[in-house]
């Protein structure tokens, strides 16, 4: 049976973006277990028993029903360098426990920090982040990412990102990059364009 996973934010005892986590979820089961009622995720989380000081990833696995709900204590990653990548991998608007693919191609990622993948030519994401470029003007995010992340919905809701096919040879009409998901807050880990490599 196919499991998902939903990494939520837990910032001094604060949940963030739960609307758009329930959402994500919502999809996930009325495609995969139409016939099951869909659980409410704030009831489940009042439930547990939550850090409130310090900033933790909540990583709750469900399939039909939830079947794991942890409190991880997060620290932002350290990313200077991508690669470019080409993958093969299907964009789905919900995230997949099984790590697989995305991991295998992690591990091509050389003496950089982290990959940045491509599919059929057009930038997605990177192993584990949503993206958006900035061209001294407007920030801009790919228009079929791997994973539609619950913060790259937000943003693009209120405006902050505008979805645009994009190719690795329109890098040269970028000047910054930023890396960010629902742990870490756009803006929070930005690269100058020259940090991509090929």
């Amino acid at each position: 049976m196919c499991r998902f996973v939903e990494s939520i934010q837990l910032k001094n005892g604060e949940f963030k973006r739960l609307v758009y986590h329930q959402e994500r979820i919502l999809k996930a089961m009325s495609d995969y277990f139409p016939a099951e009622k869909v659980f409410d995720l704030l009831e489940a989380l009042s439930l547990t028993s939550f850090p409130t000081e310090g900033l933790y990833k909540c990583r709750l696995v469900y399939d039909s029903m939830i079947r794991k709900i942890e409190f991880i204590p997060y620290k932002r990653p350290e990313i200077k360098t991508l690669r470019l990548v080409e993958t093969k991998m299907e964009s789905v608007p919900y995230k997949k426990e099984d790590r697989s693919l995305l991991n295998a191609a992690f591990a091509s990622r050389g003496d950089c920090d982290d990959v940045l993948l491509l599919k059929n030519g057009y930038l997605t994401d990177t192993s584990f982040a949503n993206i958006a470029l900035f061209d001294g003007v407007n920030w801009y995010t790919p228009r079929i990412p791997l994973i539609y992340g619950v913060n790259r919905t937000q943003l693009i809701e209120h405006g902050i990102l505008i979805e645009k096919d994009i190719t690795s040879c329109d890098l040269v009409n970028f000047i910054r990059v930023s890396l960010f998901n629902a742990m870490n807050e756009f803006g929070s880990i930005e690269l100058d364009i020259s940090s991509i490599r090929h």
